[in-house]
């Protein structure tokens, strides 16, 4: 029954003229074409008298039938004066002499999907809808599909495939992410038209010299195809819009077809398709090129690495959504051959026989500095960032010897490197030398080193142990299983995994210190200075005669030498001869040990052991952890008298003898609190000026309230400030002691906590 009422409804219409029409000709006039219709693309072209070699071309292409029935273009049509000059450019007779081929270029690449007027044409059709003024391409009817290519001892392709034989070969139409497609069916791959709209250049900032960068010799007028302009816009037609131009366009090439073209930059392009290229079979490329054209022909996509900021060859943009191509696009910096060389001998091959010995994530760190997944724009580009997320610093008015729109993007050709952060730092030092391999593995894992040592706005001074001494202290990298590992070599235990690799971070930590003036250049003196950088999670390290040491050291009793330095733009490189080791002894001990050399600190760790809250055999202090940052206040033996003759702790308040094992429990606990007081948590303070402020100490009151201490600290200078504003002076030197994460200071009064 429903399908009888939808039969009689679809045809109603034809039904009623049938019935009430005498004549055939009035059934042809009621479903004629109206009169107020324009007129189909190819008639409007046809009838205006101008265009007569674009019909020619279009009847060549194919395309005339295509062009006369209903549809949804945008034509950006060459007039005759055009293709006058094309021709004489060409060396060509006429349109009657242009082979059917690069007719169909000529007219595909002319027609645009979708029919848009002048002012839609600025506008991005994006997944959430129209995006006023936020678009300057739009996709084409044209594409390259599958090209024969022959194989040479560079190509990496399967072994079956032999050295100069020829194979079918299809670009990614998408970028190669890892785990993701680089080849989709169904989607050609096609390519984009750049045009200039001024709609589009205020909204972005862009003027006629952004469009001149490009093309000198055009003049932007506000509607620009590539270097032609607009003659007369938004010419209505029944299956589409028309835009006449004074330009001929063939398609524009890639930037991957860009690098294959041009000798300039084959060292560049060399590099690229020798080490992160891949020709790669494809059952669906296969069955699409067989199905087209009846061969038996396997076929190939070229395939650039996952780790690349995007594919070169791939005209889609970044395909989050089907059209973000039509406001953005990708752009390369790339270095001429004398420039790159040179790059290459002095840079690349310092500590390297050859290209095919470097790691490959070198070529990927390179390449992804010479990449950006933007539009570029000439007037901008202090706006962008490369594939390393680092400023382009490539002057777009000296560096550059040459500027092309390609389909897919900018092309800047450079008489200079993009000098990244990579090449030019103390990160370098180990990046590109193979005997820090571990190093370099460790500072690239995430673990932040590699931003942090990389950047060339600080500066900084890093020392630099290889592989042979890293492993030597029982550190390593097991490759099959992708972590880790550490075995002592005092005691054998292994650990592996997150355990060694949090091992080795801090030791390596220890070895990145910001030195914004230089502070270490010279080593022949003596100081102490703070690892990391400036994120007060770093320790405390010390120098002294052209030896380093951090606490672990200390306590060992193993001074780090100096083999030799190196520097860069943001510092200075040791190269050392043993790590800078943290401490794995409880800070009691070397507080213990302080007491031993220096009779100064006696008195405050005698009431440490008689209130119970030092063990002398383990070296702990009751509430202290290692691994944690403390600062250790102590007073020194005058200060403790002064304490007890003020009846701040135990003792004979005459002689200000303390008390050191008091059996009351109301005093002991006096005592605990006193001491307590003097151990500032989770920050290590120095006199360098890097902590200031109210710093909790172990002591809570009597409410179960954290309870603080102020310390004020410039260079040179450290004091402790009590709740009742008593001052305690550091003694410079007895201070600065290292323990693990820790530092000790005597100082000449003590501190008073008071409610």
């Amino acid at each position: 029954m429903k399908k009888k009422v939808l039969y009689y409804l679809l045809f109603l219409p034809l039904i009623s003229v049938l019935t009430n029409c005498s004549s055939k000709e009035e059934f042809d006039k009621y479903y004629s074409r109206p009169d107020y219709l324009e007129s189909p693309i190819y008639q409007q072209l046809e009838a205006r008298g101008n265009f007569s070699s674009l019909t020619t071309l279009i009847e060549k292409a194919g395309y005339k039938d295509i062009l006369s029935k209903a549809g949804y273009w945008t034509m950006m049509a060459p007039n005759d004066e055009a293709f006058t000059k094309f021709f004489q450019e060409q060396g060509i007779a006429n349109a009657s002499s242009v082979d059917s081929t690069t007719a169909s270029k000529i007219v595909r690449y002319a027609l645009i999907y979708n029919a848009f007027r002048t002012e839609r044409l600025s506008d991005y059709q994006s997944r959430a809808g129209w995006e006023e003024d936020n678009a300057f391409r739009r996709r084409t009817a044209y594409y390259d599909g599958f090209k024969s290519k022959v194989v040479d001892n560079t190509t990496n392709i399967e072994a079956s495939v032999s050295v100069g034989s020829s194979v079918i070969v299809a670009g990614s139409n998408r970028n190669n992410t890892p785990g993701g497609d680089y080849y989709i069916p169904g989607d050609n791959n096609n390519k984009y038209l750049t045009y200039f709209v001024q709609e589009y250049m205020d909204a972005l900032g862009l003027s006629a010299y952004d469009y001149n960068y490009f093309y000198p010799n055009s003049t932007y007028t506000g509607f620009n195809v590539l270097k032609g302009k607009t003659v007369e816009a938004d010419i209505v037609a029944e299956n589409g819009i028309i835009h006449e131009v004074d330009e001929v366009s063939l398609p524009l090439i890639n930037l991957d077809q860009k690098l294959e073209e041009s000798p300039n930059y084959s060292i560049f392009r060399s590099l690229l398709e020798t080490n992160l290229v891949n020709y790669v079979f494809d059952q669906d490329a296969t069955t699409t090129y067989q199905n087209f054209t009846r061969k038996t022909d396997k076929a190939y996509v070229k395939v650039y690495d996952p780790a690349l900021f995007f594919s070169p060859n791939n005209e889609n943009y970044i395909k989050e959504s089907d059209n973000d191509g039509q406001n953005d696009a990708y752009t390369m910096f790339v270095p001429e051959n004398a420039v790159l060389q040179n790059f290459i001998d002095d840079i690349l091959l310092k500590n390297y026989t050859a290209l095919d010995k470097l790691p490959k994530y070198i070529f990927e760190d390179f390449f992804n500095a010479h990449m950006v997944r933007n539009a570029v724009w000439p007037s901008q580009v202090a706006s962008y960032s490369n594939g390393l997320d680092e400023d382009i610093r490539i002057d777009i008015n000296t560096d550059v010897n040459e500027a092309e729109v390609l389909s897919n993007g900018f092309f800047y050709g450079t008489n200079k490197i993009q000098e990244s952060n990579l090449f030019y730092s103390v990160y370098t030092s180990a990046y590109l030398d193979p005997k820090f391999t571990l190093a370099t593995r460790l500072y690239n894992d995430g673990s932040g080193y590699r931003e942090i040592i990389s950047n060339l706005t600080g500066k900084y001074t890093l020392f630099l142990p290889s592989d042979e001494i890293l492993i030597s202290h029982g550190y390593g990298y097991d490759i099959n299983r992708s972590e880790w590992t550490y075995e002592s070599p005092t005691t054998g235990v292994r650990v592996a995994g997150t355990l060694a690799r949090t091992r080795l971070l801090r030791i390596l930590y220890n070895g990145i210190v910001p030195t914004p003036n230089g502070e270490l250049d010279d080593l022949s003196g003596s100081g102490i200075i703070r690892s990391g950088d400036f994120d007060l999670a770093g320790e405390y390290i010390k120098w002294g005669n052209n030896q380093v040491w951090a606490a672990g050291n200390e306590a060992l009793g193993n001074k780090v030498n100096i083999l030799g330095y190196e520097d860069q733009r943001n510092g200075r490189t040791y190269y050392i001869d043993n790590i800078l080791e943290f401490s794995e002894q409880f800070q009691g001990t070397d507080i213990f040990d302080l007491a031993v050399q220096n009779t100064q600190f006696q008195s405050f760790v005698r009431l440490m052991l008689g209130a119970g809250l030092l063990d002398r055999t383990t070296g702990t202090i009751a509430g202290v952890e290692l691994g944690t940052s403390y600062t250790f206040v102590i007073p020194n033996n005058a200060a403790v008298t002064q304490a007890t003759k003020d009846g701040v702790i135990p003792g004979n308040a005459s002689t200000g003898v303390p008390n050191y094992t008091p059996t009351d429990q109301q005093e002991k606990e006096k005592l605990i609190d006193f001491i307590r007081y003097h151990i500032l948590a989770t920050r290590t303070a120095s006199d360098d000026g890097l902590i200031n402020g109210q710093t909790e100490t172990l002591l809570k009151n009597g409410l179960g309230e954290k309870t603080y201490v102020n310390v004020s600290s410039a260079p040179g200078d450290l004091l402790f400030v009590d709740s009742a504003n008593r001052i305690s002076n550091y003694i410079p030197s007895a201070s600065n002691n290292l323990a693990d994460r820790s530092l000790v200071h005597l100082v000449d009064n003590y501190l008073l906590y008071t409610e």
